[in-house]
């Protein structure tokens, strides 16, 4: 009953999320987060993932809500897809590190690493919270999907409550960079 009743207030919350999101062009901001992969814990920085290659930015309101361990799925069945277009994935959330170790090893399928966000810097810094009741608390994120460049800026975004099309649309940004910079 208790996880019936977060995703119900987290499907509300969706329903007003921030469209204040940072547009294509802009410059990343760089970040480092304590980020979970496989149960285990390590630091990870936003610069660092970039000399690899583009990075997959996806930030989601709640670890184990329903809508994210959906797209939790998508992107580790995906992971290889992504790795061979040259990418990186996070996922970012403001969870706690704890939730995060879990959530990387149980729905993430130890395939990429999720960030914890608990006090809601990063998710700020991208424009990409939600619009909260009463603005208390740190910030949720709300469902927003950047795909950067090696050069930092941001080639894609995209905004949809729904978890279904962010893993076609930024597999399909990574390989039409991959095309374009072979090298």
């Amino acid at each position: 009953m208790k996880k019936l009743v977060a995703a119900v207030l987290v499907s509300l919350l969706c329903a007003t999320a921030s469209r204040a999101e940072m547009k294509v062009g802009a410059m990343a901001p760089d970040f480092t987060l304590q980020a979970a992969v496989g149960g285990k814990t390590f630091s990870f920085h936003l610069a660092e993932a970039l000399k690899k290659g583009p990075v997959v930015l996806y930030f989601y309101p709640k670890s184990f809500t329903p809508g994210c361990t959906i797209e939790a799925h998508e992107f580790a069945e995906n992971a290889a897809n992504f790795a061979q277009a040259g990418a990186s994935l996070i996922g970012v959330s403001n969870d706690t590190i704890a939730t995060q170790i879990d959530f990387s090893s149980r729905e993430c399928r130890d395939k990429f690493p999720v960030g914890a966000d608990s006090d809601g810097r990063v998710i700020r810094a991208y424009d990409s919270q939600m619009l909260k009741l009463g603005g208390l608390g740190p910030s949720m994120a709300s469902r927003v999907s950047y795909v950067i460049a090696p050069d930092s800026r941001i080639l894609y975004v995209y905004v949809d409550s729904s978890p279904d099309k962010h893993i076609a649309n930024t597999l399909a940004v990574v390989r039409k960079w991959r095309s374009d910079h072979p090298n």
